[in-house]
C-alpha cells in the first residue's frame, strides 16, 4: 500500500531509517483497512518506536506493542495533550490487536524476552516510590499515589480495575487483613499483601465519606477514562533518582514475588485475575531460580 511505503514522520533521518523497516513490515501485516487507518498507525508506531529507539530498547513490533509497553511509553515519551494522547493509546491497541490477535483468546503467544514494562520493582525501588508518595506537596496527591502503590504491588490491580473501584470494595477484617472486591471481567476478591495493607486501609479511610458511594482512587475526581491514571502519576513529583510509578511494573513484581514464594499456580492465576500464561511469560525472565542443591531437593521431593 502506497500509504505505507511511501509514509514519512517527523523524526530525524537517522532514526527513520533504522525503524523504518520494522514499521513498514508490521503495519503491512495488520491490513489496514485503508490508506488513513494505515498512516494512522504507521505515525503512532513510528513515534513509539523511536521512543523506543532513543531509550535503548527493542524497537520490534512483539515489544513495543504489549499493553505494558504501550502504557510505558504514553506515560514516560508521549509529550502531547491528554487528548491526543489518547488517540495515540487507542490507534496502538487497534494495531496491536490487527497484528498480535485478540490478546490470546485463542492462538500461541508471542515470544517474550523479559522487556522492561514487565520487569518488576527493586525492594530499593519500591521504598523510593513509598517515599515519594508520603512527600507529595497536596493529600490528594499522597493519597491517589498511595493508592496506586497498595493495589499494584499489594493486590496484582492493573489502571482499569483500579479507576472502578468504589470505597465499599475494600473491606479491612478485625485481624488487619485487607480484601478487595475487584469488578468487571477479571472480577475477582484479593487479599493483599500483609507489606501494603495498613497503606491500603489508610488511603480507603482517607476516600471514604460517610452515607456516600465514593471512587477510591480519586475521590474526588468524577471524570473516568483509560488516561485517568497515567494523567495522575504525570502530575505527581519525585526526587531525582525515584523511578516512574509503571502500572504495568508493579503488576509483574506482585506476579514474580508469588512465584518466588511457590505460590500454588491455581490460587496465584485466580488473585491475578488470569485466565492464560501470558502474562507469566513476560516475567519469567525475572524470577530467580532455585541453586543446584535447592532444585535437587525439590525434585527428590515431588
Amino acid at each position: 500500500m502506497d500509504a505505507i511505503e511511501h509514509y514519512r514522520p517527523q523524526l530525524p533521518a537517522p532514526v527513520w531509517e533504522r525503524i523504518a523497516g520494522d514499521c513498514r513490515r508490521a503495519v503491512a501485516r495488520a491490513k489496514p483497512k485503508d490508506a488513513k487507518q494505515a498512516r494512522d498507525w504507521m505515525g503512532a508506531l513510528a513515534h513509539a518506536s523511536a521512543y523506543a529507539d532513543a531509550c535503548g530498547r527493542s524497537t520490534k513490533p512483539e515489544h513495543l506493542l504489549t499493553p505494558e509497553a504501550i502504557e510505558w511509553y504514553l506515560a514516560t515519551g508521549c509529550a502531547l495533550s491528554d487528548a491526543s494522547r489518547g488517540n495515540r493509546r487507542g490507534r496502538l491497541n487497534q494495531l496491536r490487536r490487527a497484528l498480535l490477535g485478540p490478546d490470546l483468546i485463542t492462538g500461541n503467544p508471542s515470544a517474550y524476552s523479559g522487556s522492561d514494562p514487565a520487569k518488576p520493582y527493586s525492594p530499593a525501588e519500591q521504598s523510593r516510590l513509598f517515599a515519594a508518595a508520603r512527600f507529595q506537596p497536596t493529600t490528594e496527591l499522597r493519597y491517589g499515589f498511595l493508592t496506586l502503590l497498595s493495589l499494584g504491588f499489594g493486590c496484582a490491580l492493573d489502571s482499569p480495575e483500579i479507576i472502578s473501584l468504589r470505597t465499599h470494595d475494600v473491606r479491612v477484617a478485625p485481624n488487619g487483613e485487607v480484601a478487595v472486591a475487584v469488578r468487571g471481567r477479571r472480577a475477582r476478591i484479593v487479599l493483599c499483601r500483609t507489606s501494603w495493607a495498613t497503606v491500603l486501609a489508610e488511603a480507603t479511610t482517607w476516600a471514604t465519606a460517610s452515607g456516600q458511594v465514593r471512587y477510591l482512587f480519586r475521590p474526588n475526581g468524577y471524570a473516568r477514562n483509560t488516561n485517568t491514571v497515567t494523567n495522575f502519576i504525570a502530575r505527581t513529583k519525585s526526587s531525582p533518582g525515584t523511578p516512574q510509578l509503571v502500572m504495568g511494573r508493579a503488576r509483574a513484581t506482585w506476579l514474580v514475588a508469588a512465584i518466588e514464594a511457590r505460590m500454588y499456580l491455581p490460587t496465584l492465576m485466580a488473585a491475578a485475575g488470569l485466565t492464560t500464561l501470558r502474562s507469566i511469560d513476560r516475567v519469567m525472565p525475572h524470577v530467580r531460580n532455585l541453586t543446584a542443591e535447592q532444585a535437587a531437593a525439590a525434585l527428590r521431593e515431588l
